[in-house]
């Protein structure tokens, strides 16, 4: 199921990788697509939507429903 979240606060690769690196931990299966200049994340994952919002914001990034 493809989740999408607005994610602000990612500035450069690193940021990308460190929520790209979350989500995974979350679900190793995952497909994750990011466009930083958009704040968007597009999640295929069967994992809760709570699951990955709270991997993303334990990075230290706004996600916003």
């Amino acid at each position: 199921m493809n989740q999408t979240f607005t994610v602000t606060g990612m500035t450069c690769g690193h940021c990308e990788m460190a929520v790209r690196r979350a989500l995974l931990t979350v679900d190793p299966q995952a497909q994750v697509q990011i466009d930083r200049t958009a704040n968007r994340v597009v999640v295929e994952s069967t994992q809760p939507r709570q699951a990955l919002a709270g991997a993303i914001a334990e990075e230290g990034y706004a996600v916003a429903d």
